[in-house]
């Protein structure tokens, strides 16, 4: 049985202790997609890294903090893109503003693949993460939306922000099988961005 006792393990300072942290998380990630997170064991993963249980106990304390870390890590990878995304959205039209939305969420699902579909696929009876993902990301998006449109009057940011993300992120989410269905990718992103931008460009107006 894994320790409890001390759930917060502290990050590792030095580079050989950081390339061992990156490792588990690394074979983790390989694992949970193609075994699916609930078939997959922390005595599983120890020894697909190469090291003793014991040794993965120091950087983890269980599953879920290595499903929780890997889905943090999705997170911070968006939320730096969109941050650089922001600095060019006043020059945007709503249309192409939602269009790099969608293709910079699509870019790192699909880099990250074969998690994505760990993740959602387990979401129903494992503790995966999407659900803590959601409400950061709409946040993002608010945002984003914000600094688009500047001051607008007979708009509700919050269900135009959700709308964005219902529809964008399930295109996202989408997207990393597209291609095994013969699907587009592209011109599924550019409906999508079409059909939002002109949906927004008619709710909206400047004050």
């Amino acid at each position: 049985m894994p320790p409890h006792a001390d759930k917060q393990r502290k990050r590792p300072k030095q580079d050989r202790a950081k390339e061992t942290r990156t490792r588990i998380l690394t074979v983790s990630a390989h694992l949970f997609g193609s075994r699916g997170i609930g078939n997959t064991s922390t005595n599983r993963i120890a020894a697909e890294a190469g090291m003793s249980i014991g040794t993965l106990y120091r950087y983890f304390s269980d599953r879920d903090e290595i499903v929780k870390e890997l889905t943090d890590s999705l997170f911070l990878q968006v939320e730096d893109r969109y941050s650089r995304l922001l600095t060019v959205a006043a020059d945007k039209t709503p249309r192409d503003a939602v269009a790099d939305v969608i293709r910079t969420a699509v870019e790192i699902l699909v880099a990250n693949g074969p998690l994505v579909r760990a993740l959602v696929a387990d979401l129903h009876f494992y503790g995966s993460g999407i659900p803590e993902f959601e409400p950061r990301l709409r946040m993002i998006i608010k945002l984003y939306l914000i600094h688009l449109l500047g001051p607008t009057k007979n708009v509700d940011i919050d269900i135009m922000a959700l709308v964005v993300l219902n529809a964008g992120f399930a295109t996202a989410l989408r997207s990393v099988e597209m291609e095994d269905e013969g699907l587009d990718r592209d011109v599924v992103i550019d409906n999508t961005a079409d059909m939002i931008g002109a949906w927004i460009a008619s709710v909206t107006e400047p004050v």
